[in-house]
């Protein structure tokens, strides 16, 4: 470390302050309004992911109101998953933060809250989390200890330096991750339009009522102008009764089991080193993963490529951890946690459409509400999950469904596994430029070579 750092406490540059919890009688709500409210799940992974925020209901508001964040002030974890870091955007100006989290606003102008962010990411910093932690039952960090953090700072400039160089990391990251978030909407999309809301067959039953006397190509062109006419053309146009209320002429209800597999065996040997996806890194959001391990195998659930994995345990389902295997070579197996539900359709449907069922509100409301156990450690059995019901579609309509959207997981895939190769790279030149052992320019021109 240069002659011109210094290591400071927090306390002498920045206060900590608690957030607040929402009283008893008042629940967060789905609806935006101008009061999101920031939980831990929300940043566990860097970011505050306003996708997934919940909001304050308007008329409750005044009970938190002091408990408000200002963009660029550093947010911590304090409780349960301790040391998670994430700093506010200028979008999240004002909103409300969970009392299982600290805000640290800044009280000098030498100091860049995007470095001390950064630091408190490293493992310098994460040591310092650790060390100041107190208790043993339930651990917690206080506000007190958060101030006593030990923080290394060089020079003004320098430390904006290299909240750049990992801030670029980062934002090639979020890139990726928002283009994954359109090209997975757009796949679910065209699954809820075509198998729950049945879009083109409502479409083309209002026009044949009409025009009773049409052909076929006639009522797919005028029904379905915004779908190729060969792929209108492939939907019924009538419905007719089933236990599932009004489905697309020729299509049935059947139960889950005979068109998915559930926990389909996997062979994987005792003690085998294969990739491990831990529950904590269960996606939220976004069908992959951002971290996957190496592991000897133990016990757990066993999966393929093409499987898709949903959480069954509270609060994980609830939180939609939900993930689409694609990050495992040709013929490899993986593991992970018991509280895992292992989903394969069974050929001819396209893989894919396990993971958008899984991801719908009807089956998730369906696995929610068979959550079965004590309180805190409710999980839904795999074998209610026989109950489902779901539309079985004309093979015709499930194979172009595939066509269409594995392109759309194949570019999702490639971007996660560049995002993972960014990420190492980032937590690679983390602690050595916080600790001054790598100079900013070295880094620079190693990232320009990298071509990011």
């Amino acid at each position: 470390m240069g002659g011109e750092w210094r290591v400071r406490k927090i306390g002498t540059f920045a206060k900590a302050k608690g957030g607040k919890r929402l009283p008893k009688s008042i629940a967060l709500q789905t609806e935006k309004n101008n009061h999101p409210y920031i939980r831990v799940v929300d940043f566990t992974d860097g970011k505050i992911h306003q996708d997934s925020l919940l909001y304050v209901p308007n008329d409750a508001i005044s009970a938190i109101q002091r408990y408000r964040v200002a963009a660029n002030d550093v947010i911590i974890s304090i409780v349960g998953t301790i040391g998670a870091i994430a700093q506010v955007p200028q979008e999240l100006h004002g909103a409300n933060l969970t009392e299982n989290a600290a805000k640290l606003y800044f009280t000098e102008e030498d100091v860049d809250a995007s470095y001390v962010a950064y630091y408190l990411k490293s493992s310098l910093g994460q040591h310092e989390i650790t060390i100041n932690t107190v208790g043993s039952t339930q651990p917690k960090l206080p506000l007190y200890g958060i101030e006593n953090i030990n923080v290394a700072l060089p020079p003004l400039k320098e430390q904006q330096a290299i909240a750049c160089v990992l801030g670029s990391l980062d934002d090639k990251i979020e890139l990726n991750r928002k283009m994954n978030q359109t090209l997975e909407e757009m796949a679910r999309a065209i699954f809820k339009s075509w198998f729950v809301d049945f879009d083109p067959v409502h479409a083309k039953a209002a026009v044949r009522r009409e025009h009773p006397n049409w052909t076929n190509e006639q009522v797919s062109r005028t029904a379905c102008p915004k779908l190729k006419p060969e792929i209108a053309e492939l939907f019924p146009d009538a419905f007719e009764d089933s236990e599932l209320g009004e489905i697309p002429k020729g299509w049935e209800v059947k139960p889950l089991p005979e068109l998915i597999e559930v926990n389909p065996t996997r062979t994987l040997r005792k003690g085998e080193f294969a990739p491990y996806l831990d529950m904590a890194n269960m996606p939220t959001r976004g069908h992959s993963p951002d971290t996957v391990t190496e592991r000897p195998f133990g016990s757990g659930m066993r999966f393929v490529n093409g499987d898709t994995l949903v959480a069954r345990i509270t609060p994980c389902l609830e939180n939609g951890k939900t993930a689409f295997v694609d990050f495992l070579t040709d013929g490899q197996v993986g593991w992970g946690s018991t509280e895992y539900i292992v989903l394969r359709p069974k050929p001819p449907l396209p893989v894919e459409f396990a993971y958008c069922l899984a991801r719908s509100d009807g089956f998730r409301d369906f696995a929610i509400q068979r959550m079965t156990g004590s309180s805190g450690r409710q999980r839904v059995p795999a074998e209610l999950l026989a109950h489902f019901r779901l539309v079985d579609a004309d093979r015709s309509v499930t194979e172009l469904f595939g066509r269409l959207v594995q392109p759309l997981f194949a570019r999702a895939g490639a971007a996660t596994r560049e995002s993972r190769i960014l990420a190492a790279l980032r937590d690679a030149l983390l602690p050595k430029l916080i600790s001054g052992e790598l100079r900013v320019k070295d880094a620079e021109k190693f990232v320009e070579r990298m071509a990011i």
